[in-house]
C-alpha cells in the first residue's frame, strides 16, 4: 500500500472519516451562541468554519472540490442550522467513505480534481483542514486542543506541503510523533507536535520556534 505523510491508505481513508464523524457530533453539540462566535480565522464565525469543512465533504463527493475559494464556500453553507450542516456532514461523508474505500494504489497515486496534488494527498488534505479546523472552534469556544491520530496526520501534511512548496530546510523532532524533515539539516524543532501545527498552517508566529515566516504553508510566495 502507498504512503501518504508516512501514513498507509487504509489509514488515510479511516481517519477522515472518523475525523468527519467527530466534526459532525461538535456541529450538533452547538447552541446558537457558539454558532455566531467570532473565530480566529480572519473574518470567520464559527458557523462560517463549519461551513468550510461541510463544503469540502460536499464538493469531494460531487467532484467540483477547487472550484471555489474557502470564503465562497463559507458563504455557500454558512446559513444552516449546526444540526442542519452536521446531517449534510454525515451523508457527504458516507458517500465518500464509500468512494474511497475500494481504491487502489494506483488510483490514490494519480491526480486529483485539485491541481498538484495526487488523489491520496487530496484525501490527507481533507483531514488536516478538518482537524485543524476542529481546533478553531475549539479555540472560540476556549475548549482544549482536539486529540487523536488527526495531530500525527496533520504534521505529515504538512511536512509534504513545505516539501511541495520547496520550503525549508527543516527537521522535526517533535514529542510522540517520528522525526520529520523537510530537505536537508536546518533548524530542529522539538516539543509539542500543536506548536507546529498552529505556526506552518499560520495560526501562531513561528519566531517562538525560532522559524521564519517561510514555514506558513498558506503564506503565498
Amino acid at each position: 500500500m502507498t504512503p501518504t505523510a508516512g501514513t498507509s491508505r487504509e489509514q488515510v481513508v479511516r481517519g477522515l472519516a472518523d475525523e468527519h464523524a467527530a466534526f459532525a457530533d461538535l456541529l450538533a453539540s452547538l447552541d446558537d451562541d457558539a454558532w455566531s462566535t467570532p473565530s480566529r480565522c480572519r473574518g470567520w464565525e464559527v458557523r462560517d468554519v463549519a461551513a468550510h469543512v461541510v463544503a469540502n465533504a460536499v464538493e469531494s463527493v460531487d467532484g467540483t472540490i477547487g472550484a471555489r475559494t474557502a470564503d465562497e464556500q463559507a458563504a455557500a453553507f454558512r446559513g444552516g442550522t449546526p444540526a442542519r450542516l452536521s446531517r449534510t456532514l454525515r451523508e457527504a461523508a458516507e458517500r465518500l467513505h464509500g468512494f474511497l474505500e475500494p481504491l487502489d494504489d494506483t488510483v490514490w497515486d494519480s491526480p486529483s480534481p485539485v491541481a498538484g496534488r495526487t488523489i491520496g494527498n487530496g484525501v490527507l488534505t481533507l483531514w488536516y483542514d478538518a482537524f485543524v479546523h476542529t481546533d478553531d472552534i475549539a479555540a472560540a469556544l476556549g475548549r482544549p486542543h482536539p486529540e487523536g491520530p488527526g495531530l500525527g496526520a496533520s504534521v505529515g501534511w504538512l511536512v509534504e506541503e513545505l516539501t511541495r512548496l520547496g520550503r525549508g530546510p527543516l527537521t522535526l523532532r517533535l514529542d510522540g510523533l517520528p522525526p520529520r524533515t523537510v530537505g536537508a539539516g536546518g533548524p530542529e524543532v522539538t516539543g509539542d507536535p500543536w506548536r507546529f501545527v498552529l505556526a506552518a498552517s499560520g495560526r501562531a508566529e513561528p519566531a517562538a520556534l525560532g522559524l521564519d515566516e517561510k514555514v506558513n504553508v498558506h503564506l503565498l510566495p
